[in-house]
């Protein structure tokens, strides 16, 4: 049988930012990157292809070639050729390639454009010319799908971040492109939205004539999904291309060096071999990880040590005495939780360093938080959690004063965030917005580092020093000459954090601050967000990844409706899987399994 002909023609495809060599730029930079470097690979109908690489490989930039966007609207230096349905995109119009390949793209608001939900899915096949029944047709269809029919009237600045990724995967699904490429497209969304993503996708490829290239750090969710894997190292140039099992089986050693995401069971099992337990076959999904546990042969009883494999983060924790991990029971065998559900809970009995009193914000008319009453206390690591449309953003914004609340309804240590100078509240708190690129305000990573220090007339010399140490925590040193605009999402997302340390506030808030890394540098940012807790620095995040707050969060604030559903420690809220399945939200797939629920 004949195999069908390429959706996707990629061939010796590598790429050079125009700035990356520009000659002004300083040596401290190091040499220009060029990522993604040499890569030649086919897309063919029916394949859903999971592009994995660190952070820097070159993933963005590689889905921006695949529909012209670079060399044309991004300037770059681009060698080799991408064949999109046939059509070469270094001579082919993006308009024209918008019919062979849709986007959607890491940050959902760089796409949006209309007025309206239904507006902005029925933008792309208005402008194919298609007739009237037609577009609604498909703008009907994409909305149901991804579960926004019922707020196709609504401006899409109301929605969350959830619901607007929602929305551009929407608009790729409207263009009935034979390819869809989609660049983080669940990093925002609560487990509800995730689920109707991932039915949506399925759906158009299961006809068999179109295809999906997948940027995603959530790989549980893409396990059963993903036919195809393509890994691109540090360098940007192609590791491995081939079936998702093979890939993540045979290569998990080098995966694990380059600090990619792994899939949770995967993760667990790695640890539970270091400690002395095979597992093998290595498990990819939670499934295949219980199959193993409960066919395994290796004894272990109540007189026995249970296994004890933790990351580097867990045993930091265990040297500082905190308390001990939680314990599950599974085909009568005893199980540690591969990861730690108690915390330490410094700071409980101190007065709040961030209290909250009938806490009501409003969007327009729209009354978006009611009522808020909330306490956080000095030394904590406090994650919020909560489905789409919850008010996280909203809230945390609120806290920081990004967005001024309702005079004398906040106080963060000591100052009211509704009335305070845009400077006192520098001196206070540090924001990470969930988009980097809405904090960026100089024209490169060293004086974006150095803007807040220069405002405080820093002296030249500490500003260096500071900078210079920054740079080197976050990996970014190479970087310092070049335009925050200019980096991948992991380096944007790594410098917004720098910007908000450098001033060493006593609190730190984050929204999403794991968006765009990759396993490393997501492990490395929350070491650092762990160690600056210790020395008394107060962290708050937003968050959709409940692992991460199983694992590092000190206290959990879960919202629904704009309102607290329910507030405590870590360790108490996770005790109970009611307390979040009530909020729309569910424990991780290996919590559950561990807990004999899943």
């Amino acid at each position: 049988m004949r195999p069908s002909a390429p959706l996707l023609r990629v061939r010796d495809l590598s790429i050079t930012h125009a700035d990356a060599a520009d000659p002004s730029v300083p040596e401290r930079d190091g040499p220009s990157r060029t990522a993604p470097d040499g890569v030649s690979f086919d897309i063919r109908p029916g394949e859903v292809v999971l592009l994995l690489g660190p952070s820097g490989s070159g993933k963005s930039t590689l889905t921006l070639a695949l529909n012209g966007l670079v060399p044309h609207a991004v300037p770059a230096t681009m060698t080799g050729t991408v064949e999109a349905g046939g059509l070469d995109t270094r001579t082919t119009t993006t308009a024209q390639l918008s019919t062979r390949v849709a986007m959607v793209f890491q940050d959902p608001d760089a796409q949006i454009v209309t007025g309206t939900v239904y507006d902005e899915v029925a933008f792309g096949p208005e402008n194919l010319l298609l007739p009237l029944a037609d577009v609604t047709a498909r703008t009907e269809d994409a909305l149901r799908r991804v579960g926004l029919w019922e707020r196709r009237e609504e401006n899409p600045d109301r929605l969350s971040g959830g619901g607007r990724q929602r929305l551009a995967i929407a608009c790729a699904l409207a263009m009935g492109s034979p390819l869809i490429v989609l660049d983080e497209p669940t990093a925002n969304l609560d487990p509800q939205g995730i689920d109707d993503v991932y039915e949506a996708l399925a759906d158009v490829v299961a006809a068999g004539d179109r295809a999906i290239l997948l940027v995603e750090h959530d790989l549980d969710a893409a396990m059963g999904f993903a036919t195809r894997t393509i890994v691109l190292d540090r360098s940007g140039r192609l590791a491995f291309d081939g079936p998702v099992d093979e890939v993540l089986r045979r290569h998990v050693d080098e995966l694990v060096d380059m600090g990619v995401w792994l899939p949770a069971a995967t993760l667990a099992a790695l640890r539970m071999r270091e400690a002395g337990v095979a597992v093998d076959p290595l498990p990819l999904t939670v499934a295949e990880l219980r199959e193993a546990l409960n066919s395994s042969s290796w004894p272990l009883s109540d007189s026995e040590p249970a296994v004890t494999a933790r990351s580097s983060s867990e045993r930091s924790a265990a040297e500082r005495d905190e308390p001990p991990h939680v314990a599950f029971e599974s085909s009568d065998r005893r199980f540690d939780s591969v990861a730690p559900l108690l915390r330490s809970t410094t700071g409980d009995t101190a007065d709040p360093i961030i209290r909250a009193r009938g806490l009501t914000v409003h969007r327009g008319r729209t009354e978006i938080l009611h009522g808020i009453d909330l306490d956080i206390r000095p030394g904590t690591l406090t994650a919020i959690v909560g489905a789409n449309g919850a008010g996280k953003t909203t809230l945390i914004q609120a806290l920081g004063g990004v967005v001024p609340p309702p005079r004398r309804q906040v106080a963060v240590d000591g100052i009211d965030p509704g009335s305070a100078s845009p400077r006192e509240l520098s001196s206070r708190i540090g924001f990470v917005f969930q988009n980097p690129e809405h904090q960026f305000i100089a024209h490169t990573v060293f004086d974006e580092l150095a803007h807040g220090l220069r405002l405080r007339r820093t002296p030249d010399a500490e500003i260096e020093a500071r900078v210079g140490e920054m740079l080197d925590r976050f990996g970014l040193a190479h970087k310092a000459g070049v335009h925050p605009f200019l980096l991948s999402g992991g380096e944007k997302r790594r410098l917004s954090v720098g910007t908000a340390l450098i001033s060493r506030p006593r609190v730190l808030a984050l929204d999403e601050p794991t968006f765009g890394q990759d396993r490393a540098r997501a492990a490395e940012l929350l070491d650092l967000l762990e160690s600056l807790r210790a020395e008394g620095t107060t962290v708050v995040v937003v968050t959709h990844d409940l692992q991460l707050v199983a694992e590092h969060a000190t206290h959990t604030v879960i919202l629904a409706g704009g309102r607290v559903h329910a507030a405590g420690t870590t360790a108490e809220l996770f005790a109970g899987e009611h307390t979040f399945t009530s909020a729309g939200l569910r424990l991780p797939a290996l919590h559950r399994m561990l807990a004999g629920t899943a």
